[in-house]
């Protein structure tokens, strides 16, 4: 599906090799080839819950992190109402992006980090059959996942499509609105994101993210493991500090919604739930 603009080429993936050797900074004192090592870890686990997402099975990461399947919780109104039992089972967030900002009926919508593709079906009756949905994943398992979902629910505005959210094949200036859900926090290279969000949103075009940030005051247990990056804890960062990344990447106007404390016992007090709109005003 298209919608008649150029697209921009997908960029050859680094190098494994790379992991082995010193490579260039991408912040946070990570080299490059942490980077591709924190993507293979994250892509195996966010894989195997998409595989096992109709099981009963609990999340890849534990019980108390942002990746426990299903979070009914999340959603209210019905808004999670006719959406796929896949889909449902592999939900990872930690919040709402929908109850950021409202979704209009024409609009084109792209999910980072779409998952099993809950937030996307939520988004595609939001934005109605003029309207476009495209949720990216890096993830294959989970991009199947999604795509037989469509395919169960019968939607013909929405696909998904194969790609790191750092490098998307979106042309330029031709979205309207973002969504991405506890996902950011698991980017090696946030700034990344946040450049590639910045330039495929048109002028007006809105950020709305639901993640997982370290409390101002706090200083969580953050651990060297890989393990911590797929339970969303590796890769936190003080609010402030990513409110500024957000800045950074150019928009102009960036806006805490909302920021509750997140639930699990183990990070009781550290880590937040945080609700940012960001809107691309140049």
């Amino acid at each position: 599906m298209t919608d008649g603009s150029p697209a921009r080429s997908s960029p050859p993936r680094p190098d494994r090799r790379s992991r082995f050797g010193a490579g260039r900074s991408i912040g946070n004192g990570l080299q490059v080839h942490d980077e591709v090592r924190i993507k293979d870890v994250v892509r195996e686990a966010y894989g195997e819950l998409a595989r096992r997402s109709g099981s009963e099975a609990t999340g890849c990461c534990g019980s108390d992190s942002c990746c426990e399947p299903g979070q009914p919780e999340l959603y209210c109104g019905g808004e999670a109402e006719g959406v796929p039992d896949g889909a449902r089972a592999a939900s990872a967030g930690c919040g709402n992006p929908h109850a950021i900002d409202t979704l209009r009926p024409g609009e084109t919508v792209v999910d980072f980090g779409s998952g099993g593709g809950i937030d996307c079906f939520i988004a595609a009756r939001a934005v109605g059959p003029r309207g476009r949905v495209i949720g990216i994943d890096m993830t294959p398992d989970m991009i199947d996942l999604a795509r037989q979902g469509a395919r169960e629910a019968g939607l013909e505005n929405v696909e998904f499509q194969l790609a790191e959210m750092e490098a998307t094949p979106l042309a330029d200036d031709s979205v309207d609105a973002i969504i991405t859900n506890c996902v950011i926090n698991l980017a090696p290279d946030k700034d990344r994101v946040f450049a590639e969000a910045h330039r495929i949103l048109k002028t007006g075009g809105r950020l709305m993210i639901s993640d997982l940030v370290r409390s101002p005051d706090a200083e969580p247990d953050r651990g060297e493991a890989m393990e911590d990056w797929v339970a969303c804890l590796g890769g936190t960062e003080p609010r402030d500090v990513y409110l500024d990344r957000i800045r950074g990447a150019g928009f102009g106007r960036v806006e805490l919604v909302s920021s509750v404390p997140w639930r699990s016992q183990r990070w009781q007090g550290a880590i937040e739930s945080a609700n940012i709109v960001a809107t691309k005003t140049v």
